[in-house]
């Protein structure tokens, strides 16, 4: 029997610097590293993707929780590159679409202002974007959403037996969850993962088993739940 638990990485940056922690990000990790070392349940492995989000998480938890083992750096575990994904789609959906050129028009403007609440939330330029990526609808330099999805299987079915910890980000975890409860659709669990949030499966003869899902129980302030 196996315990894997994945980590959501910290609050990220505002849009145009989003690959690193927040502040609150920051504390929001710390919390969580605090409330790890409060809990009896051992590791044997400490996983993060390679992206600096994703580490600084891990960096935060350990320094809090010095019991858990070093992280270790594992590119698998990495969030597709929306940035990647705007510079193939964003054009080409902008030809196509009116109303997507003035929804993007208007996010651009919008996140020139690093004070805009645009940067915490999605938008319909956002949900348009990632849904010509998932249905290829265009040829893309980016990593494709097939190629992406593979690899975040593989790297699911490829963690050892024992009680493994992974940072990571919201569409990998809610892949792996998609995965364990054969739901055709994992942006439906990407968009309810919370900052910092815990989601554990037991593996037992292969078969993944989810357990618990976005807990949050080191933050018990409204203010410190966010989603981006």
């Amino acid at each position: 029997m196996s315990t894997l638990t994945f980590v959501r990485h910290g609050q990220a940056g505002s849009r145009d610097v989003y690959d690193t922690l927040s502040p609150l990000g920051r504390q929001q990790a710390t919390r969580l590293g605090e409330y790890l070392a409060t809990q009896s349940q051992p590791c044997d492995l400490f996983l993060t993707g390679a992206l600096d989000r994703q580490q600084q998480t891990a960096q935060l938890l350990h320094a809090a929780c010095p019991t858990l083992p070093a992280p270790t750096v594992h590119p698998a575990w990495n969030e597709f590159d929306l940035d990647a994904v705007y510079r193939s789609f964003a054009p080409q959906l902008a030809l196509d679409d009116t109303a997507f050129a003035e929804a993007y028009a208007k996010l651009r403007t919008e996140s020139a202002d690093p004070l805009n609440p645009v940067h915490r939330r999605w938008t319909s330029a956002d949900i348009a974007v990632i849904r010509a990526w998932v249905e290829g609808r265009y040829p893309t330099e980016a990593e494709t959403w097939v190629a992406f999805s593979a690899r975040i299987r593989q790297a699911f079915a490829d963690l050892p037996a024992g009680h493994v910890l992974i940072s990571t980000s919201a569409t990998p975890i809610a892949l792996c969850v998609s995965f364990a409860v054969e739901s055709p659709n994992p942006f439906r669990f990407a968009g309810a993962l919370l900052n910092a949030s815990l989601t554990t499966f037991r593996r037992h003869d292969g078969q993944a088993i989810l357990q618990t899902f976005n807990n949050t129980p080191h933050l018990p302030e409204p203010d410190w739940r966010t989603h981006r």
